[in-house]
């Protein structure tokens, strides 16, 4: 079971132990060549013996007849070599039905075979899972670590990649998502609208709506744009608060500059504080599925509120 925050790793780590189990000519023990048929049809999500399962667009869940489906497929014998490889991407979205048809597979792998299940955190793991799998853990990238991974994906503004790592909170995935102009109008909108001295709610909870409407039908994409957002907003208010206690604070804009500062004169420290904690608290709502709407509006109700 690898366990870690989104965009740090783990099916990338995954997808390369695979090819290191499924090469047809390893140039040693768990190494991948890169070259032969096997590890091509892996990175293609091709090979016979690579099986995954992926919740369903549109859905919050993983339906029991999809994981019946990958467990007959894992019942199979290996097409080529010895070994099977099945990984369940989406571990997060089991529910009761799929995870106990799972259980008589994952207690007794057909032999060869190799299970990986992708999660997000153990509090959403059924007890009857978790205590079946090898937890590996896998935590956030630093900033200079993120940085090279922009560099390297073509962001040649060192103060654009300083930004981005610095929001991405150790995600490469948020990083190279963060990259994008209409994220930034958003912001603008966002930021400029918490600090003004009326702030609008309904204007501020319309344009935030939209952003992450404009996701599609991607449940997993609304959640990362809605995630975002509040991403900027603890951001702005982190800053804030450290403007509110007289610390130094680098790498703000000039347009942000006067926004934090009457953020930090209308609130003071102990209420940003607060602000901070509701933040973070929205964030593993959206984690957990809670409706967006309803995070957006309660995230907006605190942040927008007027101290008297």
């Amino acid at each position: 079971l690898f366990v870690g925050p989104d965009g740090v790793g783990k099916r990338l780590f995954t997808r390369e132990l695979a090819k290191a189990l499924l090469c047809e000519r390893p140039p040693a023990p768990l190494t991948a060549c890169d070259h032969c048929p096997g590890c091509a049809q892996v990175e293609a999500e091709t090979h016979p013996d690579y099986h995954t399962l992926r919740t369903p667009a549109g859905k919050q869940e993983l339906p029991v007849d999809e994981m019946r489906a990958f467990c007959a497929r894992l019942a199979r014998k290996p097409s080529r070599g010895n070994r099977t490889v099945g990984v369940v991407i989406d571990a997060d979205d089991f529910n009761a039905e799929s995870a106990n048809s799972f259980l008589k597979t994952l207690e007794e792998p057909p032999p060869g075979a190799v299970l990986i299940l992708i999660a997000t955190g153990l509090d959403r793991q059924l007890p009857t899972i978790l205590s079946r799998c090898q937890v590996v853990r896998f935590q956030p990238l630093n900033a200079a670590d993120v940085a090279r991974v922009l560099e390297a994906e073509g962001v040649e503004d060192p103060a654009r990649r300083e930004r981005l790592a610095r929001l991405a909170g150790g995600s490469v995935a948020r990083a190279v998502a963060l990259d994008d102009d209409a994220i930034w109008q958003v912001r603008e909108t966002l930021i400029a609208g918490v600090a003004s001295p009326r702030p609008n709610f309904a204007k501020l909870a319309e344009a935030w709506q939209k952003f992450v409407e404009d996701a599609g039908d991607d449940s997993a994409a609304k959640r990362t744009r809605a995630s975002v957002v509040i991403g900027f907003l603890v951001d702005a208010l982190r800053q804030a608060l450290r403007l509110a206690v007289g610390s130094e604070v680098s790498g703000i804009d000039r347009a942000d500059e006067p926004r934090l500062r009457a953020l930090a004169e209308r609130h003071g420290p102990d209420r940003l504080l607060e602000l901070i904690e509701k933040c973070v608290e929205a964030d593993y709502r959206v984690e957990r599925r809670v409706q967006l709407i309803l995070v957006i509006e309660s995230v907006l109700e605190q942040v927008t509120r007027v101290p008297k």
